[in-house]
């Protein structure tokens, strides 16, 4: 064989080892991943002519698929559409997101646990049925977080979390503004479009599930943290007398920082009347001497700078940041500088407080059924951190149940329970409104929900934005929703 002949023949055999590599590459290594992308129309189209399995809510399904006399043969419904849109997600031809996302295996039935149903339906010719996914959420504090929000007005931004301290159960997650998935799961390819287009031109991000994606400055709400590291380093109780005043001065600055007239004394007062009055001039005296590094340990303890949802996809880190001089660390002790909270990780500060000051990991799925309703899979309950004694917790605790009881939370109170709760307006710079924020759990004494809610952009004057008066009465009706079931 001459030279040339041979140089031709190796090139082929090399090429004919490339295709071979990445066909085998292609059809075994990345099969999975190919599968599951959003992107592989072939696979969204047969998934779109199969039975996909139910959303549900207790016995309720929130998604199902109904026979369709079109070539997809099963339209996607959404029974409660815009109240659970964020959790539920939707499934389109285009994209899905959600649970619909993250449990597309179980919903389409194709995860291997159903190697045997889809077995047998290969032989019967039958198209294969998926499995059914049973969501934590309560319903009537879905709803009541959700009417909530709406009653601020029609052009409300913000979002509301519930957790079950003890499990880590969420119970509620509702964002605004929502959308309708019914219309992202249209079989009217061209009309899906058309709404996801204004859905992503929309400046008010209606997608955008504010309950775990959107962090911002946790104002006044921070206060928990900063107080529970206060207890946790052992130099303070309750009864403490920490400074107080009227005033402080930021240190290295000639930045002075005030109450907004609450009766923080002239001078020395007790931490529970601190908390009580939400004194800036405490909780900036107290971080600055705690230290950025205690703070920031203890934020991390309740879930700061980590994502715990394993369910959702998306879900931002809240930030307590790093590398801070000592006035920036002050302002870190009222949530402010560069703290930045998501309403769940909010909701994890109050869960873990009430809960004898053990964090539990949220999760929104709580079981998996076979198509034959069996069930293959309930989510475990799982410790996350242990962010303070249970001692310290329950002196905290206490403190919280007289900011509602004797303070700023009072539009929190419920008669004949105790409620724990802190009030939170954070600022967020001379073009933009105040954030209004409030966190907190009951019964007190066996916490049966923690809530968080954020108001983001409310539909009032600036002055007019206040923890308490606006975001108060919406979790005062989620914790009455649970604790009345």
């Amino acid at each position: 064989m001459n030279k040339p002949i041979r140089t031709m023949a190796i090139f082929c055999m090399m090429l004919f080892l490339a295709l071979m590599l990445n066909a085998t590459y292609l059809m075994y290594v990345k099969a999975d991943d190919l599968n599951d992308s959003a992107l592989n129309r072939r696979v969204i189209q047969e998934s779109f002519s199969r039975e996909r399995g139910a959303i549900l809510v207790g016995r309720d399904p929130l998604a199902e698929s109904k026979p369709s006399d079109d070539e997809y043969k099963y339209q996607r419904v959404y029974s409660q559409p815009k109240k659970y849109a964020h959790v539920v997600g939707w499934f389109s031809y285009y994209s899905q997101a959600g649970i619909e996302r993250t449990q597309n295996a179980v919903l389409s039935g194709d995860d291997s646990r159903f190697f045997v149903t889809r077995l047998v339906d290969m032989v019967n010719n039958s198209s294969p049925k998926g499995g059914s996914v049973e969501l934590t959420l309560n319903p009537a504090a879905q709803q009541a977080a959700y009417d909530g929000l709406n009653a601020i007005g029609p052009d409300v931004q913000g979002a509301v979390v519930a957790i079950e301290p003890s499990s880590g159960k969420i119970l509620a997650m509702v964002s605004a503004p929502t959308f309708d998935p019914n219309k992202l799961a249209s079989h009217d390819l061209g009309e899906v479009a058309k709404y996801d287009a204004k859905l992503n031109n929309d400046p008010t991000q209606p997608k955008l599930n504010r309950a775990i994606q959107t962090t911002l400055p946790p104002g006044s709400t921070f206060k928990m943290v900063t107080a529970a590291a206060a207890l946790e380093s052992g130099n303070y109780d309750a009864d403490s007398e920490v400074p107080g005043g009227p005033t402080y001065k930021l240190p290295q600055s000639t930045k002075v920082i005030g109450n907004g007239g609450r009766n923080c004394g002239t001078d020395r007062i007790s931490l529970t009347q601190a908390l009580e009055n939400s004194c800036n001039t405490t909780f900036l005296a107290l971080a600055n001497e705690l230290g950025a590094e205690k703070l920031r340990d203890q934020a991390e303890a309740f879930g700061f700078n980590d994502t715990q949802l394993e369910d959702l996809t998306g879900q931002a880190a809240s930030v307590y940041p790093e590398e801070l001089d000592a006035p920036q660390t002050a302002l870190t002790g009222i949530g402010q500088f560069e703290v930045r909270a998501t309403p769940l990780t909010m909701a994890m500060v109050a869960a873990g407080i009430a809960n004898d000051g053990e964090v539990m990991r949220p999760y929104v799925v709580d079981e998996i059924r076979s198509p034959d309703l069996d069930t293959l899979e309930k989510t475990p309950e799982k410790v996350l951190s242990r962010a303070m004694d249970s001692g310290t917790a329950h002196d905290l605790r206490d403190m919280l149940v007289s900011v509602v009881s004797n303070g700023t939370g009072t539009p929190a109170a419920i008669p004949g329970v105790e409620v724990g709760g802190k009030t939170g307006t954070a600022e967020s710079g001379a073009q933009r409104k105040n954030y209004a924020w409030f966190v907190s759990f009951a019964p007190a004494d066996d916490a049966q929900v923690a809530v968080a809610v954020m108001i983001q952009n409310a539909p009032v004057a600036n002055d007019d934005i206040a923890g308490g008066r606006l975001a108060g009465p919406i979790a005062k009706a989620v914790m009455e929703a649970v604790i009345n079931q």
